[in-house]
Parts: C-alpha cells; sequence; structure tokens
C-alpha cells in the first residue's frame, strides 16, 4: 500500500511540476511580449529622458552649479541656455550647449535652464532666467562681468557666434588669430553631431 501512494505522490508532485513550468513559461511570454521597447530619437519631439545625457554625453550640465542671481551677483560672465527635453531642436543642439561648456566652463557660468521650471509670474526681475525667456527654444543669452546681455538669440545658434561673444567678454584674440582649439570626442554620438 505504501509503494502506491508513493507512486502517486510522485505522478501528482510531476503534474505540479509541469504545471509550474508552463504557468512561468506563459508568463515570461506574456511580459516579452507586453513590455514596449524604448526608442530614443534625436529627430522627434518625444521624452527620452535628459537631453544632456543622451544627446550630448554630459550629465554635469544640469542642474546648474550657480542660479543667475548668484553669477550676476559674483560680476561672473554668464551663459543661459533655454531648452526643453523633448523638443528635437534643442536636443541637436545639446552638443553645442556641452561645447560651450567645454571651452568656457571654468570662466562663465552656464546656466542651462528648462522652460517648464521658470515659475509663471506677471513680472520678472533682471536676476531671474524668466525676464530674458522670449517664449522660443533654444534660446540662448550670454552675459558679460557686468551683467550685461551682449548676445540673445533664439534658435540653433552656432557655436561660433557665441564664441566670438565669449572672446570679446574675455578679451581673447579672434578666432581668425588664434590657435583652433580641437575637440576630443569621447562617444560615437556626440563626435558625429559635432560634425
Amino acid at each position: 500500500m505504501n509503494i502506491t501512494k508513493l507512486i502517486f505522490l510522485q505522478e501528482r508532485m510531476a503534474d505540479w511540476r509541469r504545471l509550474v513550468s508552463k504557468c512561468l513559461l506563459l508568463l515570461v511570454c506574456l511580459l516579452m511580449f507586453s513590455i514596449k521597447p524604448a526608442y530614443a530619437g534625436i529627430n522627434d519631439d518625444n521624452y527620452d529622458g535628459n537631453m544632456f545625457v543622451v544627446y550630448a554625453g554630459n550629465g554635469s550640465l544640469v542642474p546648474p552649479r550657480q542660479t543667475l542671481a548668484q553669477t550676476l551677483a559674483e560680476n561672473k560672465p554668464a551663459f543661459l541656455a533655454f531648452y526643453v527635453d523633448d523638443s528635437s531642436d534643442c536636443k541637436k543642439y545639446a552638443i553645442v550647449i556641452s561645447r560651450i561648456q567645454e571651452f568656457y566652463g571654468r570662466a562663465a557660468e552656464i546656466i542651462p535652464i528648462d522652460v517648464d521650471t521658470i515659475p509663471i509670474k506677471e513680472k520678472y526681475n533682471p536676476t531671474e532666467p524668466g525676464y530674458y525667456y522670449t517664449g522660443a527654444v533654444p534660446q540662448v543669452v550670454v552675459f558679460n562681468q557686468s551683467g550685461k546681455v551682449v548676445l540673445n538669440k533664439k534658435g540653433q545658434v552656432p557655436f561660433e557666434e557665441i564664441d566670438d561673444k565669449f572672446r570679446e567678454v574675455f578679451d581673447l584674440l579672434p578666432r581668425s588669430e588664434s590657435v583652433e582649439l580641437k575637440r576630443r570626442s569621447f562617444n560615437e554620438f556626440s563626435s558625429e553631431l559635432a560634425k
């Protein structure tokens, strides 16, 4: 009698194991087909995460080290870059902002401003980024040491134009008279965008 009970229990255990393995297989198949892949695209207006990390390979830009008010109080040159993470124009422009930080990040304060974080107010002070925002992205604003705006442009402003303004601010030689600075590429994506 004990042997028949043992055989019966072994058959039950084998049935139970088959059932559990079939359920697990079904669960894995359902999960594989229900999970959607993440598509990050520079040419679309979808949110892919922090655009400086994803498209410029530079996560050090956000959050900025100082506010505009702190920078102006220290009489330090500043570069404001207005952007939104889900704009294809801003995604393409992220590499230029990263290059500005590479060349001028130690001497000037680079302040990227996500326009979605600007508080909505009736009136802004000149020490607040909202004072300079014109409603379009990307937008760049360059300040000299005295806090005067020397460049305020909408759109994808070329690196060379911003570089020229910073050369005036820092009293450097014009690009035509100085040695060309070469940029080292640190990943494939950003080196392709820099061309």
